[in-house]
């Protein structure tokens, strides 16, 4: 696998997860990641820091997103950018469902950890 792979996924792809994470999510910032070491995908860093007294957790919102490479691979082959758009389109019940079980609370900006890693993420929807 080739790090064009990954310049592409982060050019073309990861401003658009922002975006869909934006729009559904106003009040977090979106930080794109470089790649940790080489053979691995760009990530993206989601933080927000509500009132204190509102958390339904103790720590602030602070998410790593980080793809497999082979997946991230995968949306630069035939078929890939339906499957991008649907995963995509998926996008906000994947945010829903991630919640409770890893102590994430998007509504009071809120987790349970100091910092979690969501990792190993695919395109499936």
């Amino acid at each position: 696998m080739t790090t064009d792979f990954f310049a592409r996924f982060e050019t073309e792809c990861l401003p658009r997860i922002a975006d869909a994470i934006g729009q559904q999510h106003r009040r977090v910032q979106l930080q794109p990641m470089p790649a940790e070491a080489p053979g691995q995908a760009p990530r993206l860093r989601v933080t927000a820091d509500g009132p204190p007294e509102l958390r339904r957790h103790p720590y602030a919102l602070d998410i790593t997103l980080a793809w497999d490479g082979l997946e991230v691979q995968r949306l630069f082959a035939a078929g890939g950018e339906a499957r991008f758009a649907g995963y995509l389109a998926a996008l906000p019940s994947k945010l829903q469902a991630w919640q409770e079980p890893r102590g994430i609370d998007f509504r009071s900006l809120s987790q349970a950890d100091p910092q979690i890693l969501i990792g190993g993420l695919d395109f499936e929807h």
